[in-house]
């Protein structure tokens, strides 16, 4: 029986009566036919408040690393929550958290606390900028560093505003931003490693930071190339800046040392969001002694009332169990189904006639949609991605998708996680494969 989506409805028509735009997040506006409003969740399933099952690869937008609602997450919250929900004040289970973060990350001598990812962001900035006396960051095209006004600038420019192709444009795609903020940005293109060469040389002496996500994840996902890493770091080495890797979405998902072991590099502060709280509002920021010193001399100002709040501890210390009870293993179980699900989903493509080419490290992957006459080819950055990826055709797939039960994040980026099992991927493909079926027959490409 087709998917309906009459309760999401009526709920969206209600919550715009109270909540602005009537979602908390601006981004879920954009789930066709409507924003969905969901009831719960167990391991890779998801039921709406229609009913409707999906087998899901959004995860919380990557968040659930662990699926949704792990017994013993709920648990450890349970217990914690009868003890107490909040102090504004220390308990031993932050150590506990702290203390497996530096286990698993070699990078992570000192370990702070916060409630999401951008204010982890912010901190590293600043951090950045007290440790060096420079004011300026360097950031990458494409890459997303939460939704402040550092954290955009330069993030997704329209095609009409990029600027050349040696000096991208630091804009912000939101009103109210101070202006003075984009002049403290440095944009670069990713992965050209000559490139970066010269924008650093061309600001010699005046960066603070290097900040990038080692896996772009948020537009397409697109790994670095060989030798990006290493460029990195070595001009971070040669001019006295911080090298800051924002594993919001890389992290604890390629191993229990993150992207950074993966790769084979070493930052001198890490950004972890996301599957460090398993979906409680919960991140961290990591780094070596010498990058935290600000912070320890107090020189710098970290602080929040829910810091190291107890409920989001004890949450943590359960995900990081997992991941480190994993072994060596993890990944591997992830990338399998990842791959699978890769190659079975190009291979509809070419059954339907859909220019699908998912690109990505298996278990966090992109499905690209080559438009009309678009080179073939694995997408390299931001700009490639705006000119080859057809964005209106994957809308419509993935609404095909939705309705047959299988869900990935509106942008096309797809996560497989440690509940996922052969089951789910074999079921999921096999529901995809109808949706690909009535993309076939329904899409009209725009006039």
């Amino acid at each position: 029986m087709p998917y309906t989506f009459t309760r999401s409805e009526a709920l969206f028509q209600r919550a715009q009566r109270s909540i602005a735009a009537g979602v908390n997040s601006g981004i879920r506006k954009m789930e066709a036919p409507v924003p969905l409003y969901f009831q719960r969740g167990s391991g890779a399933r998801l039921w709406d408040v229609d009913g409707n099952e999906y087998i899901d690869f959004q995860l919380g937008q990557g968040a659930l690393l662990y699926g949704h609602a792990p017994a013993g997450m709920a648990e450890a919250i349970g217990q914690q929550a009868k003890l107490g929900t909040h102090w504004a004040a220390q308990c031993e289970l932050e150590c506990e958290v702290a203390e497996r973060i530096q286990s698993m990350i070699p990078s992570a001598e000192l370990v702070r606390f916060n409630n999401s990812a951008t204010e982890v962001v912010t901190a590293a900035f600043r951090l950045a900028r007290a440790h060096t006396g420079r004011q300026l960051i360097l950031r990458f095209e494409g890459h997303y560093h939460g939704w402040a006004d550092e954290g955009l600038v330069g993030f997704a420019n329209p095609a009409d505003k990029w600027g050349d192709d040696e000096s991208p444009a630091q804009l912000h795609p939101s009103k109210g931003v101070i202006p003075e903020v984009l002049e403290k940005f440095v944009v670069a293109r990713w992965n050209d490693p000559e490139h970066l060469r010269r924008r650093v040389d061309q600001y010699r002496g005046q960066i603070a930071a290097i900040v990038f996500e080692p896996v772009l994840c948020n537009t397409c996902c697109i790994e670095p190339v060989p030798g990006l890493m290493q460029t990195i770091r070595e001009l971070c080495d040669r001019d006295g800046m911080l090298m800051i890797s924002d594993e919001t979405i890389t992290g604890f998902r390629f191993g229990a040392s993150c992207a950074q072991g993966a790769y084979g590099y070493r930052p001198d502060l890490t950004i972890l969001g996301k599957a460090v709280g398993g979906g409680t509002p919960f991140a961290a920021l990591a780094g070596t002694k010498a990058a935290m010193a600000k912070i320890l001399s107090g020189e710098v100002v970290h602080a929040g009332t829910l810091n190291a709040n107890p409920l989001c501890l004890a949450a943590s210390k359960w995900c990081l169990d997992q991941v480190i009870g994993q072994g060596p293993n993890h990944p591997t179980g992830i990338r399998r189904l990842g791959r699978q699900m890769m190659d079975a989903l190009a291979e509809l493509g070419r059954k339907h006639g859909v220019p699908l080419h998912p690109q990505g490290p298996e278990l966090i992957f992109h499905a690209v949609i080559l438009k009309p006459g678009a080179a073939e080819g694995p997408i390299r950055d931001y700009r490639d991605y705006v000119k080859r990826h057809d964005a209106p055709r994957w809308a419509h797939l993935r609404r095909c998708l939705l309705e047959e039960g299988v869900r990935a994040i509106e942008r096309g980026l797809w996560s497989i996680s440690m509940a996922h099992t052969q089951r789910d991927v074999d079921e999921a493909l096999v529901r995809a494969g109808r949706a690909f079926a009535k993309h076939a027959q329904t899409y009209k490409p725009a006039a």
